[in-house]
């Protein structure tokens, strides 16, 4: 079964779209063609037809078919979808992790895009562009008032084409423009570092092609630094998921090679299979296993697991594992609760649709589904506290969300409540200072404020355990 699974995830603007994909091409299954509803189905036909030849001015009768199979599929939940030529392009990108761009890590502060990181080797890099640097335009588009994703959109593009980035350096109180050759992008998904002496930090962002094999020779390095590793930080922060294999083989790299991962069940018989972390689940046909050279300290060392609202689907699985075989500390908060499956069905040689077939199960049997993960231990964002966190969209908030499947869900009265608080607190921040509220500390900086308790947590130390946070229910479905 593990090398029957093609595994793929994708992030979609406010949503996690996607842990695990089946890549095929698959005629209709002809024996369901006799249950179809007849009667429905002409009144699709005389909408089309009526559509076609009474509307206001001519349409495109191939965009009529692609929106309603795009209807058809979405109104299931919110992870099913009908992929055109367009967004199949945007899944590929997303799961191989590379793209046509600048190459720089993003986020976002006072309304223009920060640069995080330049991604070493990239056209960003290569110009010179550096960590919190502001970008105030892309070619002639202020950026003032876009989003991330238009931003990102308009700095992506085809290989050799040129964009100009006007960029304001804080440090040097000047602005000046960056003229950037765009190319094909390989995003690095995960960095390490000894944080202190003995003590490593490892973080995954996104479980890509490329992700295991950095993880194992980052990792590796780690012990190189120090071959005595006091204690290691797995941070799973916002990382929202992707390959099922990457999950299976980070895990792997900690757990006995026995050891249950995750299981799935479904409708289909493809659906229910049980991984373990063993090289037979997570190695891809014909290759070399990426943690053959990990030292054997790897299996022993003490662990934490930094984790948030952010941390979804394939992050939430080796959280889980971890948790569930008593291998690590899960200090943060309770993750975003997507476990669910989705198989990816190519229809054609650009089109395939993605649909939900299964739920993940945790090795004791819970569902991850609109609950997520609890941590062991309950951290605030900042040390006075989470001005952000109830404000994030996690799955039980999705409309249309599936249900877990394990007993009956209950309305989060104490999430809503707390969100509006949270919503309040943010307005008064901005009306007091016109900047707005203070931006959360990069993750591994020395003003992380979860990563200094997991530190603490390694070393014996105290925690400064949240007072607030409470375990969230899984709210009511709203199919």
């Amino acid at each position: 079964m593990g090398t029957k699974l093609k595994v793929a995830g994708w992030l979609a603007v406010g949503a996690i779209a996607g842990a695990m994909t089946t890549m095929q091409f698959q005629a209709i299954a002809r024996s369901s063609v006799s249950q179809l509803p007849l009667e429905e189905l002409q009144q699709l036909a005389a909408v089309f037809g009526m559509v076609k030849s009474d509307y206001v001015e001519p349409v495109d009768e191939k965009k009529l078919i692609n929106d309603a199979i795009s209807g058809m599929v979405s109104g299931l939940d919110p992870h099913s979808q009908f992929f055109d030529k367009k967004s199949f392009k945007e899944f590929r990108e997303g799961t191989s992790g590379r793209f046509v761009g600048v190459g720089i890590e993003i986020g976002m502060e006072d309304g223009l895009v920060k640069v995080v990181s330049p991604i070493e080797g990239s056209p960003a890099f290569r110009a010179g562009m550096k960590s919190g640097d502001l970008i105030t335009k892309i070619d002639d588009t202020i950026v003032k008032g876009l989003t991330m994703d238009q931003a990102v959109k308009k700095m992506r593009g085809e290989p050799n084409t040129k964009v100009v980035l006007t960029v304001f350096r804080k440090s040097e109180t000047r602005s000046f423009p960056v003229t950037i050759i765009r190319e094909e992008i390989r995003v690095q998904s995960v960095r390490a570092k000894m944080v202190e002496p003995g003590y490593g930090w490892l973080r995954v962002s996104q479980f890509q092609d490329r992700t295991v094999e950095d993880f194992a020779r980052k990792l590796e390095d780690l012990y190189k630094q120090d071959p005595q590793l006091k204690g290691l930080v797995l941070d799973l922060r916002n990382d929202p998921g992707g390959l099922l294999e990457g999950a299976v083989a980070v895990s792997a790299a900690f757990l006995p090679a026995d050891a249950i991962v995750v299981t799935t069940n479904g409708q289909i018989a493809d659906s229910k299979a049980t991984f373990k972390a063993s090289p037979e689940y997570y190695l891809r046909r014909g290759g070399a296993d990426p943690l053959r050279k990990l030292p054997e300290a790897v299996k022993k060392v003490p662990m934490v697991v930094l984790v948030n609202e952010g941390s979804a689907s394939a992050s939430e699985i080796v959280a889980g594992a971890l948790q569930d075989h008593k291998r690590a500390t899960i200090m943060g908060a309770q993750t975003f609760g997507k476990g669910s499956v989705q198989t990816v069905r190519q229809l054609g040689p650009d089109t395939a649709l993605k649909i939900t077939t299964a739920r993940y199960y945790t090795p004791s049997g819970a569902s991850i589904q609109a609950k997520g993960i609890v941590p062991d231990v309950m951290l605030d964002e900042t040390a006075d506290g989470n001005l952000f966190a109830a404000l994030r969209v996690r799955e039980a908030d999705l409309d249309k969300h599936i249900a877990s499947g394990q007993g009956p869900e209950q309305k989060d009265e104490a999430r809503e409540k707390a969100r509006e608080e949270a919503r309040k607190k943010l307005e008064d921040e901005a009306q007091k200072k016109a900047a707005g509220p203070k931006p959360l500390p990069e993750f591994g900086s020395p003003e992380d404020f979860p990563l200094v308790q997991a530190l603490n947590q390694l070393k014996g130390k105290p925690v400064l355990i949240s007072k607030s946070v409470v375990e969230r229910k899984a709210e009511a479905t709203t199919n």
